[in-house]
């Protein structure tokens, strides 16, 4: 069967490429607002088959992943920064504080119909920082559109004390240890 990545983040690409199995990526292009009353799990389980079944039309056949992820800090969603200023102002509210995010994942199965989703938790403690250390590291590395405001796979590994989780791919986007059981159940041949 064909397999598919519904999504278009180069980050999510690059981690499925580490399991050398052939695929192929299409854009979800989905409304990704959270409902009224959704908590951060709910929210990325329905995103990530969403995405999954946004692009289905397209591929029979085929096993679909879809995939969403959101970061909190006191239950409260901290989205992508898009700018400087934000980025300042998450970082400055993370100093010292724990950091949890959320990834949903989906695999279906567009020949049979069968949906598996899972929401992985991964936790991020973060160092005391300095407004300078925080200024030096977004000149650096402009992490403006990742969630958190931090790219854990570079040079924000120094803004952190402790990260807490099954699988460290989840921290990036694409929970890899979850996928490779799905596939399995699906009787994927890696």
């Amino acid at each position: 069967m064909k397999l598919v990545l519904a999504s278009t983040s180069p980050f999510r690409k690059e981690l499925l490429q580490r399991l050398d199995i052939p695929f192929e990526t299409a854009s979800p292009d989905i409304d990704e607002s959270p409902q009224f009353g959704e908590t951060p799990e709910q929210l990325v389980a329905r995103l990530s088959e969403q995405k999954a079944r946004a692009v289905a039309k397209q591929f029979p056949d085929s096993l679909i992943i879809g995939s969403d992820q959101v970061a909190t800090l006191d239950d409260n969603i901290i989205g992508k920064p898009r700018n400087h200023e934000n980025a300042v102002k998450q970082l400055q509210n993370a100093s010292g504080q724990r950091v949890v995010f959320y990834t949903g994942l989906c695999l279906l199965n567009t020949a049979s119909g069968n949906t598996q989703t899972e929401v992985i938790p991964f936790s991020v403690t973060f160092r005391k920082l300095t407004d300078e250390q925080i200024e030096n590291y977004l000149k650096k590395e402009q992490p403006y559109n990742c969630a958190g405001s931090f790219k854990s796979e570079g040079l924000g590994i120094v803004l952190f004390e402790k990260l807490e989780g099954n699988d460290p791919n989840s921290l990036i986007g694409l929970p890899l240890i979850a996928l490779v059981d799905m596939l399995k159940n699906e009787k994927f041949n890696f």
